[in-house]
């Protein structure tokens, strides 16, 4: 295990001590402060397609990219549906969702190994994952939802990374981001059996039943799907900052009931 995991300048970017080690790579999860957006937006608002006004949310970009060292126009962003989809980007995609029309369309994960490629994920309770390779220089970021959760999105990008790029398992690094934690991550009966029926008693062990309700450790469970991809639990580092709590932080959907902004992670090849 990393000592320091994540690190913080409480500005608008949290990052992730051991990418920020190999010096392969410029990343970061963004928080919600240091940006320009008002009201429900607050501050640091990076959702292209929340109601927020749109020139402002591509000034938060330039804002975030700057301490990131990224240039904006690299930025891939496409459009997540809590799917399982795993796109190849290459240079061809850069501008996509912020500057130009996207047609990546249903596409929840992103995967390259060309440098200048920024990928970007979105989340606001959601999981947002970053995965490394510093050795074979490859690079992906998913958004894995309850739903990725489920469908084990995490593990196939994984799996993906070591077969269609040669990454070697022993080498990847991984970077859990913050979201909505086992505190406040409650489920019906319904959400409940689909992770049980994905998960058998693995579901149980990291569930919490209180009132009628399950709160469900989803970190737990994308560590576990990681570990089976065959990736070393040192390899992986967890931020233990949830979405909901840290209310100056970060945005969340479900604190908010729906009416809020999104932050994003980012990672790019040097």
């Amino acid at each position: 295990m990393h000592k320091q995991e994540f690190s913080f300048d409480g500005g608008r970017v949290l990052s992730c001590s051991a990418f920020s080690a190999t010096g392969v790579v410029r990343h970061g999860f963004s928080t919600r402060i240091g940006g320009v957006s008002t009201g429900a937006f607050f501050s640091l608002n990076l959702g292209m397609h929340t109601a927020d006004d749109a020139e402002g949310v591509q000034h938060n970009f330039s804002l975030f990219c700057r301490d990131l060292a990224i240039d904006p126009a690299h930025l891939v962003l496409s459009e997540q549906v809590h799917e399982t989809v795993l796109y190849k980007a290459g240079r061809s995609d850069c501008g996509k969702g912020l500057y130009k029309e996207t047609d990546l369309n249903g596409v929840d994960g992103l995967i390259t190994d060309e440098p200048g490629v920024a990928l970007a994920t979105f989340y606001a309770d959601c999981t947002p994952i970053l995965l490394l390779d510093p050795k074979r220089r490859v690079i992906a970021s998913v958004h894995s939802g309850w739903r990725g959760t489920v469908q084990k999105f995490a593990r196939k990008a994984a799996f993906f990374m070591q077969k269609e790029y040669g990454a070697k398992r022993e080498d990847i690094l991984v970077a859990i981001g913050p979201s909505i934690k086992a505190c406040h991550f409650e489920v019906d009966e319904e959400v409940y059996l689909d992770f049980a029926a994905a998960f058998g008693t693995r579901a149980e062990r990291v569930t919490r039943f209180k009132d009628g309700k399950y709160y469900v450790d989803t970190d737990a469970l994308n560590l576990g799907l990681l570990q089976e991809a065959g990736i070393p639990r040192e390899n992986i580092s967890v931020c233990s900052l949830c979405s909901y709590c840290e209310e100056d932080l970060f945005f969340s959907h479900r604190r908010s009931g729906g009416n809020t902004g999104r932050m994003c992670a980012v990672i790019e090849l040097t």
